[in-house]
């Protein structure tokens, strides 16, 4: 019995390496192959969707697509056999991911439309940046997600703000516009302050009076200042946490490890920009 659970674990360390390693060889081609079929089933569900080419082919497409799934159905139980914490796997990002990247097949059996969600294969590709070691690409995606973060609270309270205006201006159309103009109820007529605000501009409603033209230009107007803000407060956080990650370097003698607040080199004395 012992002898049974060393080789088990000796299975369960290979396994472990391959799938798991981007260190060794053996890791990385497993990976890379893995990026592969993720390319190649992407790249089907796409090629589905247009009729011609998925009348002709679907024989193939449907076989390869099925091949492709049980592969990843494999892949997903060895890592978590392989892994001795397998939890920490199943229920983290990327073991999220992989749960559902195979499920829409299986599902279209019950629900067929729901094939297309296969699509969502394409977020496994986020595996190249920790494949590759791109510590550069990561480090600034975690300073994208760290001032998204940052910027949450006064996101909200934005949205919050451009709701209310949307709600204000909306009735306001809708009492001046009036159904005769396509303004048929406050929802509907908040619908187009909000297509208005972000710029869209479908063009399925418009007003037709003097008043209502003038308030929808306003509108329009206002509308380039509500997409510059919350771009702003991301950038202002951005930046904010690229210096603390990079402090700041001086340009005269390039020393760079300088604290957050400095404004004059420890080196040689010359003021920081």
């Amino acid at each position: 019995m012992q002898q049974s659970n060393n080789k088990w674990s000796k299975i369960q360390k290979k396994l472990y390496t391959v799938i798991y390693g981007t260190d060794t060889f053996a890791g990385r081609m497993f990976d890379l192959v893995l990026l592969g079929f993720i390319l190649l089933s992407v790249v089907i569900v796409m090629l589905e969707s247009v009729k011609e080419f998925n009348t002709q082919y679907h024989t193939i497409l449907y076989a390869i697509e099925w091949f492709i799934t049980v592969l990843f159905t494999i892949e997903y139980i060895l890592r978590i056999l392989s892994n001795k914490r397998p939890f920490r796997y199943i229920f983290s990002f990327y073991g999220l991911i992989d749960l559902l990247s195979i499920m829409p097949i299986y599902l279209s059996f019950f629900i067929p439309q729901t094939r297309v969600l296969s699509v969502i294969r394409a977020l496994r590709l986020l595996r190249l940046f920790r494949i590759l070691n791109l510590a550069h690409f990561t480090g600034q995606a975690s300073n994208l997600r760290l001032a998204l973060k940052a910027s949450q609270s006064k996101i909200i309270v934005f949205i919050y703000f451009v709701m209310i205006i949307s709600i204000l201006l909306g009735t306001l159309m809708y009492m001046i516009e009036g159904p005769s103009s396509g303004f048929t109820s406050i929802p509907r007529s908040i619908y187009w302050c909000i297509v208005t605000l972000t710029t869209v501009g479908y063009g399925d409603i418009a007003p037709a009076t003097t008043i209502g033209q003038f308030i929808a230009t306003i509108v329009m107007i206002l509308g380039y200042g509500i997409i510059a803000v919350p771009t702003g407060i991301v950038s202002a956080e951005y930046s904010h946490q690229v210096r603390k990650t990079n402090p700041t370097k001086c340009s005269h003698c390039g020393t760079s490890d300088h604290t957050e607040n400095a404004k004059f080199c420890y080196h040689c004395g010359s003021a920081l920009s």
